[in-house]
């Protein structure tokens, strides 16, 4: 990867796209350190200790922009649940389904439509959050009046147009920068997060001095398990199942294509981290809901149930692991079509050594995606799961969870494709002249 980044550094057109992306990447930290009027950071901070669930996963996600109450505090949210929505109503809905097979024109189309979803998303997260602070005591300067409706337009209308700027800052390091704009945005802000991350540790190790002696084996161990993660996340997102094609020969004119050996690569992790999300969004509805009606804690039946699904429970656990499984399956059932694939190859006079044309094919190709898709489930779900088994049991807050560990070696892996493929086209510049 290194060695991709020096090259890439002697390039002078490759090094003004890093830097211009870098650039980017530096005013949206700049935009999460900016505070917005009439919220206090402190109150907001210690609700988000004591009612984790989505508002910690949101403050992780956005480096910590949420919890100082910044312009750039709902960060990319909004946009990632408007590109899943989208993603998923392209599959129930005919008109977008036939916009999605358009080519680049029905691209930017979908795109436009994901764009206006995010507006209305942001609008509607800003003005939750809003009545959220406003039930939270000490969060907001000013709650009735005149006074009250200028603080409520201000927070609404800042955070909604922060999470916009931050959306179109992202499209510009898609037109000008390297790799993907909104993935290097979130990959800035969970990274953003590593120094708290260390502080953590350090403070551990000092608990550890003044008599918790336990520590002294447990911060070590987060540390080679943090190490050991990032190899096998590295090793199970490039791994891949390879079916092999044979294609036959065929004349076409006076010419003969064909009879040439080739595969079909399956990758292990098909889905990427969407199957964690879905869960983690899903599972933090609970805990979202006590923070809203029951922000200053209760003794009710119902404070109790909502309880059962706290980050650090059993239930939550199990429930995440199961869930991340489903929706795993769910996601790749949409994404891939054996008998399309099936269909494809036959088209293309290929076939799999020793499987039949047509259904048999079909059916082969399905059972080795649902076997991978297993795999890769499993391996999604372990990743998630671990740092909340190994913070119970050590008792410890380990801020940076699987889902950020995945969600940040995936983008670097991305980002070194991408620089690798840039360098590759200037490589054969000449030749394709």
């Amino acid at each position: 990867m290194f060695t991709t980044l020096k090259n890439a550094w002697q390039i002078p057109e490759l090094r003004k796209k890093i830097l211009y992306t870098l650039l980017i990447l530096l005013i949206v930290r700049i935009g999460s350190v900016i505070p917005v009027p009439f919220l206090d950071p402190t109150t907001l901070q210690e609700m988000i200790s004591q009612n984790g669930n989505l508002l910690g996963y949101l403050d992780i996600l956005t480096g910590g922009a949420f919890a100082s109450a910044t312009l750039f505090a709902l960060s990319i949210s909004p946009y990632i649940t408007s590109s899943i929505v989208i993603q998923l109503l392209t599959i129930a809905i005919p008109a977008l389904e036939r916009l999605s097979k358009e080519g680049e024109e029905g691209r930017k189309k979908i795109q436009k439509i994901s764009r206006y979803t995010t507006v209305a998303l942001a609008l509607i997260e800003a003005t939750a959050y809003y009545f959220m602070f406003r039930n939270t005591a000490g969060a907001l300067a000013y709650r009735s009046g005149f006074e009250g409706v200028i603080a409520a337009l201000t927070i609404i209308v800042s955070f909604t147009a922060g999470a916009m700027l931050v959306v179109w800052l992202g499209e510009r390091i898609d037109a000008k920068g390297i790799g993907n704009g909104i993935s290097l945005i979130l990959f800035t802000g969970i990274v953003s997060r590593g120094p708290q991350a260390v502080l953590t540790l350090i403070a551990y190790l000092e608990l550890a001095f003044y008599g918790a002696t336990a520590y002294f084996f447990f911060v070590p161990l987060v540390i080679v398990l943090f190490i050991v993660l990032i190899g096998f996340i590295v090793w199970m997102t490039n791994a891949e199942r390879r079916i092999p094609v044979q294609y036959a020969k065929r004349v076409v004119g006076r010419k003969m294509y064909g009879g040439n050996s080739s595969h079909i690569p399956i990758k292990v992790n098909m889905s990427g981290v969407l199957p964690v999300i879905f869960a983690s969004a899903f599972l933090s509805i609970p805990g979202t809901i006590k923070s809203f009606v029951y922000s200053g804690g209760s003794d009710s039946l119902g404070y109790k149930i909502l309880s059962w699904f706290d980050y650090n429970t059993v239930l939550y656990a199990v429930l995440y692991f199961v869930l991340i499984i489903a929706f795993n399956y769910f996601y790749v059932a949409i994404q891939y079509n054996p008998v399309e694939m099936a269909n494809n190859l036959r088209k293309n006079s290929g076939a799999i050594p020793g499987i039949r044309p047509g259904k048999p094919t079909a059916e082969f190709i399905s059972k080795a995606i649902s076997k991978i898709t297993l795999v890769g489930a499993l391996f999604l779900g372990l990743i998630a799961i671990l740092p909340i088994i190994v913070g119970a049991v050590a008792k410890m807050n380990i801020s940076l969870g699987g889902t950020s560990i995945i969600i940040v070696v995936g983008v670097a892996l991305d980002t070194v494709r991408t620089l690798e493929s840039q360098m590759m086209m200037r490589h054969y510049k000449g030749f394709l002249e």
